[in-house]
C-alpha cells in the first residue's frame, strides 16, 4: 500500500459517520503490534516521540529531524494510515511548510499543526497555555496547504481554544482555520458536549477530539462530527511498566524460564520482525 492508498484511506474514514481512536504507537514494533490486532489508522505525537526518541519530557527539545527520521522508521514497515502531532510547526509559517515537506515525504497520513505558543517562554507560568493570535495560526495554515504536494495528505488546524479562552473565542478560532483549506479541525479541552456543538455549527470539517471525559459516549461525539477521538498514550506507558517489571525480576536474579507467561514467545517475535521472509532472502540471495 502507497503512501497516497493510505492517505486516502484515512479520507474515507474521515469522511464517515463513525468516530474512531487511533492506536498511539512509537516505534516499527509497536506498529506492527498494532496492525497484528487490527489497527488501520496510527497516532505518533510528539510527546511519545520525546519519551521513546530522546527519554526527554513533551517540552519541544524534539528536533523535526529527530522527528521525520523516527516516522520513517516506522512507515517503513507498517501499513498504518498515520497521524502525528507536529506541535507548532517547529516555528514560524516557514518553518511549517519544510515541516510538512518533511513529514509528508516521511509517509504521514495526517498532521496537525497547533496555535499554541511554542516552546514556553521566558517567565511563562508552568501548566499555563498560551495561544499565538488567530491570524498567525491563519498564516501558518495557509503556508501548510501550499507546501503539500499530495492533495491526499490530511492537514489538521489545531487549537487549544477551549482550554484558555471561551467557546465563543473558540468558534471564532475554528471558522478562521476552516477557511484556510485545512481538512479537519483538531480540539483539545473538550468537556462538554455543547461545545462540540458550537464547534460542529462553525465547520462542516471533520473534528480530530484529543480527548474527553468519560461521561461522553463516543456516539454522541459522532453525531456531532467528531470522526477521530485519542485515547491517551497507555502503550508507552505499558511497555515501560513491562521493562521495569523483567529488568528487575532478571536483576533480582530470578529465572528467564520463569517470564515465560509474561513476554512474546518465540514465534509472535519472528511473525513482527517479519524473520520468513528474511530468512528466505539469505536463502536466494545469500547463497
Amino acid at each position: 500500500m502507497s503512501h497516497t492508498e493510505q492517505r486516502k484511506r484515512l479520507r474515507t474514514l474521515l469522511a464517515g459517520s463513525a468516530c474512531l481512536s487511533p492506536a498511539s504507537v512509537f516505534d516499527p514494533l509497536s506498529a506492527r503490534v498494532a496492525e497484528s490486532v487490527g489497527y488501520e489508522i496510527g497516532m505518533l505525537a510528539g510527546s511519545v516521540a520525546s519519551n521513546t526518541t530522546l527519554a526527554a519530557p513533551d517540552l519541544i527539545v524534539l528536533t523535526l529531524t529527530e522527528f521525520a527520521d523516527q516516522i520513517r522508521r516506522i512507515m517503513r514497515v507498517s501499513r498504518l494510515s498515520l497521524i502525528v502531532d507536529a506541535d507548532h510547526g517547529y516555528g514560524n509559517a516557514l518553518n511549517v511548510m519544510r515541516t510538512i515537506q518533511e513529514l509528508e515525504h516521511a509517509g504521514v497520513s495526517a498532521l496537525s499543526i497547533e496555535d499554541t505558543a511554542l516552546p514556553t517562554h521566558f517567565g511563562q507560568r508552568e501548566g499555563q497555555d498560551e495561544l499565538i493570535s488567530t491570524a498567525e495560526m491563519v498564516g501558518k495554515l495557509r503556508a501548510a496547504v501550499t507546501a503539500r504536494r499530495d492533495p491526499a495528505l490530511v492537514i489538521a488546524g489545531r487549537t487549544a481554544a477551549l482550554k484558555v479562552e471561551d467557546t465563543e473565542r473558540t468558534v471564532a478560532r475554528v471558522k478562521a482555520y476552516s477557511d484556510t483549506g485545512v481538512d479537519a479541525i483538531f480540539i483539545v479541552g473538550l468537556e462538554r458536549l455543547d461545545q462540540l456543538e458550537a464547534v460542529r455549527a462553525a465547520t462542516k470539517l471533520p473534528i480530530i477530539v484529543g480527548s474527553a471525559p468519560a461521561s461522553l459516549k463516543r456516539e454522541d461525539l459522532a453525531a456531532r462530527g467528531a470522526r477521530i477521538l485519542l485515547q491517551g498514550h497507555q502503550p508507552v506507558a505499558a511497555a515501560v511498566k513491562a521493562l521495569g517489571e523483567v529488568y528487575a525480576h532478571l536483576f533480582r536474579g530470578g529465572a528467564p524460564a520463569e517470564l515465560k507467561s509474561r513476554v512474546a514467545s518465540a514465534e509472535e517475535m519472528e511473525r513482527l520482525v517479519d524473520a520468513q521472509n528474511y530468512r528466505d532472502w539469505q536463502r536466494d540471495y545469500l547463497r
